[in-house]
């Protein structure tokens, strides 16, 4: 069955189009999904509650030096990089402005989260073109069928060669979408983590801040 498989990205195989479509489908999904998994489970992730415990306590104790010093360590994670923003107002003041602590928030906020989302929506995308692209194949497989059935003395090679065209452009479709979809679904679900992260940790730091001088 494999060597079947295989058989049908052979341009002497008809409906072979299809086959290569969904190929392309599929390296561009590992190619995304590569990248937006380091992204956002390497680049991005960090243990937040962990985190925000060393910064509480740094800031109740008024430490804002090393806590500001925590943070740059983190590099380019994202909760780090909007708790630095909020730090380096606070530091700067010798009275905390809630409004302006919170100001640095919301745009620190604003340029991280859409870099977390970014690209993502690309995967189900593409799930649902594989899908799509495996069902066209079918149909051009089930057309091929018909015509040999109906061709005047039978025609059983090209009409078990059309379906098998139609059964292996569904199947190759689906072997496509579903871990797009569902590499997604995790991403997806992984770059909202940190996002809702960022809101909770955010409102209480300001709250802490605020009240700490």
């Amino acid at each position: 069955m494999l060597t079947r498989f295989f058989h049908n990205f052979s341009p002497e195989t008809p409906g072979y189009q299809f086959m290569w479509i969904i190929l392309f489908f599929l390296i561009i999904a590992v190619a995304l999904a590569l990248e937006r998994w380091i992204y956002i489970w390497i680049r991005s992730n960090i243990n937040a509650n962990r985190f925000m415990a060393e910064i509480r306590k740094l800031v109740s104790a008024g430490d804002f030096k090393k806590a500001v010093a925590l943070c740059q360590a983190a590099g380019k994670k994202a909760l780090p990089q909007v708790v630095l923003r909020a730090l380096s107002e606070a530091e700067r003041m010798e009275i905390i402005d809630f409004r302006a602590v919170q100001n640095a928030v919301d745009e620190a906020a604003l340029e991280i989260i859409p870099r977390l989302s970014k690209r993502i929506g690309y995967l189900a995308v593409i799930g649902n073109l594989s899908t799509l692209t495996g069902l066209l194949g079918t149909i051009f497989g089930l057309i091929l069928s018909f015509e040999a059935a109906g061709a005047a003395g039978g025609g059983a090679e090209q009409l078990t060669q059309g379906i098998a065209i139609a059964m292996f452009t569904t199947l190759w479709g689906l072997i496509v979408a579903i871990p797009s979809i569902a590499v997604y679904t995790l991403i997806n679900a992984k770059a909202n983590s940190i996002v809702d992260d960022i809101d909770e940790h955010s409102v209480k730091l300001i709250h802490l801040l605020t009240g700490s001088r």
